[in-house]
């Protein structure tokens, strides 16, 4: 486990996006794990940069998005559908039959998350995946006590996610209690990770994953034994981490 430590928001973005782009130019048809939230929206924002100016070419990738709410249509300015095609996708060159969201309105959820792992194995799983980390620790929606033996799932929402995503509705009424989640053992699955954490909100969490036991309560400790994360932190997030 790699940690890597910037000043702010805006290093850790670059950062990320550096590393991103180094995977594209690498591999041309890299499969590419993607998150969504607040903390990978600069990411994106310094990728497009980079297509603009012909640093980097998705063409030929293929992108599988870590969960979506379920009972959201995809066209609902909540959905992590829109959120992609309007934070990246539709300002880059991506085939759209390359990009894969779990259907948050599939009538046979259980047929779906079957699906979207095999889809997964198909496609000789992520190259690269990019993960946030929630509060209470979670990754993708794999909140607490979550089993670690896991894949796509669909997930009841904790008490914690559902008022810090509560900041994106009208009212935390409005805010789904469900999602269709990749599990720990499908992102566990992937090649490389790179876990993006900003802001002192994420330093316990933060700290639980690095220095404390891999547990079902820190879902995120379980990279600890992963063969191949990088963590970039800005200076907030890492403050309860001494070196």
């Amino acid at each position: 486990m790699e940690l890597i430590v910037v000043k702010d928001y805006e290093e850790m973005s670059k950062k990320a996006a550096a590393i991103m782009s180094s995977q594209v130019l690498l591999k041309k048809d890299s499969v590419l794990g993607l998150a969504t939230g607040d903390t990978p929206l600069g990411m994106y924002k310094e990728l497009i940069n980079k297509y603009k100016k012909n640093e980097i070419d998705f063409s030929k990738v293929k992108t599988f998005n870590l969960d979506e709410y379920y009972g959201v249509d995809r066209n609902n300015s909540q959905s992590y559908y829109f959120y992609m095609m309007n934070n990246f996708f539709k300002y880059i060159n991506i085939d759209m039959s390359n990009i894969n969201i779990p259907d948050g309105t599939a009538q046979n959820v259980e047929k779906e998350c079957i699906n979207y792992d095999r889809k997964i194995k198909e496609a000789d799983g992520m190259d690269l995946q990019i993960l946030g980390i929630g509060v209470n620790g979670h990754i993708g929606f794999n909140e607490p006590n979550v089993s670690f033996e896991a894949q796509t799932h669909l997930v009841s929402l904790d008490d914690k996610t559902i008022k810090s995503n509560a900041r994106f509705f009208n009212s935390i009424d409005e805010v789904p209690v469900k999602a269709i989640s990749m599990g720990i053992k499908t992102i566990l699955q992937s090649k490389k990770i790179i876990l993006l954490a900003s802001g002192e909100s994420k330093a316990k969490a933060i700290y639980n994953t690095v220095k404390g036991k891999i547990s079902p309560e820190t879902p995120a400790s379980i990279l600890q034994l992963h063969q191949d994360v990088t963590i970039i932190l800005d200076e907030k997030a890492a403050n309860l981490i001494s070196f």
